[in-house]
């Protein structure tokens, strides 16, 4: 019995208490401005489908998927030997009203017509030559010239194939692009105009640039229920080094003004979401103790950050790692950073 308790009493002596857990923190800082990021993309700023003024038969499409061209190159060309014949008529039918009208002014000075006469001639010769311009405008309509310089982006028709006027035949669009487009949510595009949001964009290609951007156009009105498009514009890009052509990847970040002044920000590894039982943060206090406080979150803020509008004041630390190993009023040990 003596040996038992002198045992007994040695190994209470030798027990350890347990050490409390180390954890990572940080502290919440009130936000002054919130950075939010869409996935975007860059939009053609010269597109033009282009069409025939008139009905005809396909000559030529001189151009093909891919190519590029120059302003003022033939993209497509209609059979014109109808249209010629009608210049041909115009133009005989003008001069033949100027040889009437001629005619009819010497007889004038003989007092041998009517000034009335005279006066109906002219105005057919007006309307010939009225006709005769039309004619010659429609032989330029057998013609689609380039615009500007750019890339097809499609042809609709073929060679020899009867089309109607209006009718789409080929698009060009500018291959070098400083549009942005992305989708924004109902809450943001009351402040898209705001002098104070600021924007910039970083593409797939080239990470870690970011290139400035200004509002360019957006909807206020949303026909799908999906969000309300809003285009951007590069500013101060260098083309020779950041060749940008429509179709690129990007995300947009938007930067606002946060308007609560509550609102703090914190590591989103600071977020304790239990399943079901909505999101907290663990704060600590003056004495190392943790205790959980549930937290209305915002929207996030670049790559790793989270708006939190309700549950913690600026100024008080949380854990901001191991979160899911902590029980209420539990000491703890801060990691030096």
């Amino acid at each position: 019995m003596l040996i038992f308790f002198v045992v007994a009493c040695g190994d209470r002596n030798n027990m350890v208490a347990p050490q409390p857990q180390i954890v990572r923190s940080v502290v919440a800082t009130q936000v002054e401005y919130a950075s939010r990021d869409f996935a975007a993309l860059t939009t053609a700023d010269d597109a033009v489908t282009l069409a025939f003024k008139i009905s005809g038969r396909v000559q030529d499409i001189p151009v093909a998927k891919g190519m590029a061209v120059k302003k003022g190159q033939l993209l497509a060309e209609l059979d014109k030997r109808d249209v010629e014949l009608q210049v041909d008529a115009a133009q005989a039918a003008l001069r033949e009203a100027e040889s009437r009208l001629e005619r009819a002014r010497r007889l004038l000075q003989h007092s041998a017509i009517s000034e009335q006469e005279v006066e109906s001639i002219e105005n057919a010769v007006a309307q010939a030559e009225s006709q005769y311009k039309n004619s010659l405008d429609l032989l330029n309509d057998t013609h689609i010239l380039a615009p500007f310089a750019g890339v097809v982006e499609r042809t609709y028709v073929d060679a020899f194939q009867r089309v109607s006027s209006g009718e789409n035949i080929v698009r060009i669009v500018n291959p070098i692009s400083t549009t942005v487009g992305f989708t924004a949510p109902e809450d943001l595009v009351s402040q898209l105009s705001l002098p104070t949001t600021h924007f910039t964009v970083e593409f797939d290609a080239w990470r870690g640039v970011r290139f400035d951007a200004v509002i360019k156009s957006f909807a206020r009105t949303s026909s799908d229920a999906l969000g309300f498009p809003v285009s951007l514009r590069l500013v101060n890009v260098d083309t020779a080094q950041y060749r940008i052509s429509p179709g690129m990847t990007c995300v947009a970040t938007v930067t606002t003004p946060e308007r609560d002044k509550r609102a703090v920000v914190v590591p989103l590894t600071a977020i304790y979401a239990p399943v079901g039982d909505g999101d907290y943060v663990w704060i600590i206090d003056k004495e190392s103790r943790v205790y959980r406080s549930r937290v209305e979150l915002g929207s996030l803020t670049g790559d790793s950050d989270v708006v939190v509008l309700r549950g913690i004041k600026p100024g008080e630390r949380v854990v901001s790692a191991g979160v899911y190993h902590l029980t209420d009023g539990e000491v703890v040990r801060i990691e030096e950073n």
